[in-house]
């Protein structure tokens, strides 16, 4: 069967109009779809490495404040005042990592009985909880808005510790 003249006038002139008036009901909408695409994609990425950089920040402190509370548990010359210097030691710690210390939890064991006797292993475990960025405060305190971070640390009271008592 042969082609009427009418549609091969109108094949004819859709092959002479430009390529960019046949496309022209699509013109503009790739930059739509790339920025749509970009935002979804780019706004959980951004809140992934706040949380990430969040919780490192929290194992970072808690990991320097259970070592600096081991170090100064050893160093002190009374139980007493080891009990102040290791509260001291890891309120400090936490403080300079931006975590709540009042909510942190320290727990100092030895391996004697008498923890300042020389060549007595003292050891320090700190826990604490992370408050991920961005999240309201009544969510923060359940396991929903925080993740649990501990840290432990061991250092022996010098041989030497007596004799500078």
């Amino acid at each position: 069967m042969r082609p009427s003249k009418r549609s091969v006038e109108r094949t004819a002139s859709r092959m002479a109009r430009p390529l960019s008036a046949v496309l022209s009901p699509e013109r503009g909408s790739a930059s739509l779809e790339f920025l749509t695409v970009g935002i979804v994609l780019l706004v959980p990425l951004v809140y992934l490495v706040l949380a990430l950089a969040a919780i490192q920040a929290g194992a970072l402190g808690v990991e320097g404040a259970a070592r600096q509370a081991a170090r100064v548990a050893v160093t002190a010359a009374d139980q007493s005042g080891s009990d102040a210097a290791v509260d001291r030691a890891v309120r400090v710690a936490l403080a300079d990592y931006g975590i709540d210390a009042a909510a942190a939890s320290v727990a100092v064991t030895c391996d004697r009985s008498d923890c300042l006797e020389p060549g007595t292993r003292v050891s320090v475990s700190v826990f604490a909880r992370v408050e991920l960025p961005l999240v309201p405060d009544f969510l923060a305190l359940t396991a929903v808005g925080s993740v649990p971070v501990e840290a432990s640390a061991t250092q022996t009271v010098s041989r030497f510790a007596g004799a500078a008592r």
